[in-house]
């Protein structure tokens, strides 16, 4: 079977199974206020239940990461699932703020089963072209967070904040049954340590490589930038320019589209220039970016503009991000999965810093996002000087 024949079959099942996570997250979101009242509590408790369900996927990641190493990856989709698929329905007749908390904490858990079995399969079948598969799915998965809160909203006004997690019960049950009959397993390569020896060995293998610890941190600079964005979005659009909800909803359109369009740059230049360069030219891009997006932001008071040097920062993040961890992956044939882990728990990490980080930084909102995303882009500037130095 070509590479081609594989992308048409199985790319939409893996960008599918790797937006579970995120449609979890984004589909919710506007039923904040609905769930508050539902369960008589307050908005910090509800937001509590975002909290546990981060705190879920990267503690559920850091365990499964090594064990579909070692045992295979469809079992656990599958596992993943269909644990996924109860919590969601168990979400819509629980009448406890704290059962529901619990409940989002196990619904993450299972939900990165699904999530860390994705990477190791687009490697296998990828290759040295593994960030152009990256990019394919990457670029499918955005369309989460571009449509998820709308249909969030329309779920919660037709119906009730319940529709939510049926639709997401639905959602986990199709996918199950297209995973049983369509994804086939990939090679395994178990190890012959077992037990808790296996999660160190493992972690320690990924940790120390000297090929690979760069590109882990600038995937962790990378998903910082980006975390920052959604942190600090809607405080930049509509509480500093106070533009209106149609009007934020255009512009963050309209920055989630740029971060597709880079994946898609990248599927048709990595095959040609490889991987590192591909992080080169996104990094470049980025620089000229958030150099002209503190100047405008120091300098003018036009949000159209802000928007306007947003957008390709936002394109080099993809470009940036799917490339490190590309790179990262192609260093780790039998321990991909753990590879992943590593990678998705230092990003969600990483992203629990960007609203701590942003509300130390003195000042106005689009100049404070500015700075910040200067911090990361020097950063991963200094991590490819590194890599530089030592011939990589």
């Amino acid at each position: 079977m070509t590479e081609k024949t594989l992308s048409k079959s199985i790319l939409p099942l893996l960008s599918a199974l790797v937006a579970t996570t995120p449609l979890a997250i984004d589909l919710y979101l506007p039923a904040f206020v609905a769930i508050s009242s539902y369960f008589n509590t307050d908005m910090a408790q509800v937001q509590l239940s975002l909290s546990s369900y981060l705190a879920g996927y990267a503690i559920g990641m850091m365990l499964f990461g090594p064990l579909i190493d070692q045992k295979g990856r469809r079992l656990f989709a599958l596992f993943g699932l269909l644990g996924f698929g109860l919590c969601s329905f168990f979400l819509t007749v629980t009448q406890s703020i704290d059962t529901f908390i619990v409940l989002r904490f196990a619904q993450a858990f299972f939900g990165s089963a699904v999530t860390v079995v994705v990477p190791g399969i687009i490697r296998y079948m990828y290759q040295e072209n593994t960030a152009k598969g990256m990019s394919y799915v990457s670029m499918i998965m955005m369309l989460a967070p571009l449509l998820a809160p709308s249909i969030g909203s329309v779920l919660m006004i037709t119906w009730h904040w319940h529709a939510i997690f049926y639709a997401l019960t639905i959602y986990a049950s199709v996918l199950f049954v297209l995973t049983y009959f369509y994804l086939r397993e990939v090679p395994i390569h178990p190890s012959k340590i077992k037990g808790l020896a296996l999660f160190f060995s493992n972690y320690r293998i990924v940790l120390t490589n000297k090929k690979a610890r760069f590109d882990i941190v600038i995937s962790m600079l990378a998903s910082f930038a980006f975390f920052c964005f959604l942190t600090k979005v809607s405080a930049i659009y509509m509480a500093h320019f106070k533009v209106s909800e149609t009007l934020f909803g255009v512009l963050f359109a309209f920055n989630v589209l740029a971060l597709m369009l880079g994946n898609f740059i990248n599927t048709r230049l990595v095959p040609k220039f490889g991987s590192r360069k591909m992080l080169n030219i996104g990094l470049a891009i980025s620089f000229i970016a958030v150099t002209c997006l503190i100047l405008v932001s120091v300098f003018t008071h036009n949000v159209y503009l802000v928007a306007a040097f947003i957008a390709p920062l936002m394109m080099s993040l993809g470009i940036m991000a799917t490339n490190a961890d590309a790179l990262i992956l192609i260093n780790f044939k039998k321990k991909s999965g753990t590879a992943t882990a590593v990678i998705g728990t230092l990003r969600f990490g990483s992203g629990a810093f960007a609203g701590p980080i942003l509300a130390f930084i003195p000042l106005p909102p689009s100049i404070g996002f500015a700075v910040a995303m200067a911090m990361a882009v020097s950063g991963i500037l200094i991590c490819q000087l590194k890599q530089l130095k030592f011939g990589h």
